[in-house]
């Protein structure tokens, strides 16, 4: 690809539906997608067809699909390493499978790859379930690994702010190829193709139009096709909140998944039991949460590496309490591998006027390089903020308590400054 084709998230512009680009060849249409409506669905009144029989496409649509082919073409025969966020959720899984299918058909092997730990019940059931093909690649490992053999790199569900492992893809020259997810911005990558969709519920609803737009044609007699479809409504159904939070093109999404996804597998996967461990941690946030403006606020203290996922189940259970219409859990978890802590925090809301990625980049900030410690989606959100030089010495029970101490007040703090902003925080820190 030449240097010129390549250009940084910024440059991109919000598209409207009948603003049209013309003049514009195909495979160079690299565009943060949000085109209108109303309700926010990326379909105009004209182009709504009787998905999923008769797709029925905007003229932008239909460019991003035949850049995105294009751009598969190009590259056919080689590998490439997707990466997704250090703790992969459903959505991302999913997604990251059904490209890896697409991809076969342009003959490009991809491996899928992930640095942390899959510590949710139902990720992990997932994955062994469906025998999803995927690769743990921690930190230590990654720094002796040949990244030669890759051609390229391809960020599915996430933009290399959450994933440990894109500095050792860069560091190894591998260009990013891809981009395809529905968070806000968070960085200024360049990659040959992009498609955010900061107004789509679900990365798994892109990959299926993708899909359905013929780039992978579904067969109920492929075990493999049958098990991608049913993480892809799992996908789907995660990042919608059970389709509560679902738009027009998710419920068109899961119509056409819907033929090919088994109904049987898929429950089997939800009906996964947490672990006594999660109940703990859901426990601490019960005990230790404040309540101030309709916020549930709840720092649970120390957490293995392994037990990272509690706190954003910890949230969505705090979520639920009568008078409370967004909850934020936060704790330190401490990874022995890399002998490293971060203060690791979730937020839901059922509040539509609260923005959650504005609300923690607002309150969290950035670090020295201009990469915000969190963001979010519709209705969900996280944040990690490195402990650096703090990092450690918890076998000190004392110092530990300190520590936290400090950590909890501050975290609050910030929260607290956006929580009730007619009150007198200092604000000497950001």
């Amino acid at each position: 690809m030449q240097s010129d084709s390549t250009v940084p998230l910024s440059s991109f512009v919000t598209m409207e539906p009948d603003s049209g680009i013309s003049g514009l060849n195909p495979t160079e249409v690299q565009i943060i997608s949000s085109p209108q409506t109303s309700n926010g669905s990326n379909y105009t009144t004209e182009s709504r067809g009787r998905f999923p029989y008769e797709v029925v496409r905007s003229s932008e649509q239909e460019q991003k699909i035949e850049a995105f082919r294009q751009v598969l073409e190009r590259h056919r025969g080689e590998r490439q390493i997707i990466l997704l966020q250090d703790f992969p959720d459903p959505d991302a899984l999913s997604s990251a499978w059904a490209y890896k299918l697409i991809a076969q058909k342009f003959e490009i092997q991809c491996e899928i790859v992930y640095a942390g730990m899959l510590s949710h019940q139902e990720n992990i059931a997932l994955v062994k379930l469906t025998n999803l093909p995927l690769q743990r690649l921690p930190i230590q490992t990654a720094k002796t690994k040949d990244f030669s053999i890759y051609k390229g790199c391809v960020l599915i569900d996430n933009q290399g702010t959450t994933s440990q492992l894109l500095t050792s893809v860069q560091q190894a020259n591998i260009p990013i190829t891809v981009i395809i997810d529905h968070h806000s911005m968070q960085d200024d990558l360049k990659a040959e193709f992009i498609d955010i969709r900061t107004y789509t519920r679900a990365t798994a609803t892109i990959l299926t139009q993708y899909i359905q737009s013929g780039m992978l044609k579904l067969d109920t007699s492929t075990p493999e096709h049958v098990k991608c479809a049913t993480a892809l409504m799992h996908g789907l159904r995660s990042d919608t909140n059970r389709l509560m939070q679902a738009q027009e093109e998710d419920f068109l999404a899961a119509a056409y998944l819907s033929r090919f996804y088994d109904a049987q597998l898929l429950n089997a996967v939800m009906q996964s039991s947490r672990s006594k461990q999660v109940m703990e941690v859901i426990e601490r946030s019960l005990k230790n949460r404040m309540v101030q403006n309709n916020f549930s606020i709840a720092g649970v203290g120390y957490l293995r590496y392994d037990d990272r996922d509690a706190i954003p189940q910890a949230a969505d259970f705090l979520v639920t309490e009568e008078n409370v219409h967004t909850a934020v859990v936060y704790g330190i978890v401490h990874d022995e591998d890399e002998e490293l802590e971060f203060v690791v925090g979730s937020l839901r809301t059922n509040k539509i006027t609260l923005d959650p990625d504005e609300f923690i980049k607002e309150a969290f900030g950035q670090d020295a390089h201009g990469r915000f410690f969190g963001g979010g989606r519709s209705q969900a959100g996280g944040f990690e903020i490195p402990m650096g030089f703090l990092s450690g010495f918890t076998e000190n029970s004392d110092y530990a308590k300190t520590k936290w101490s400090v950590f909890d007040a501050q975290v609050k703090q910030k929260l607290l400054r956006l929580v009730n902003p007619d009150q007198n925080y200092p604000k000497g820190v950001n």
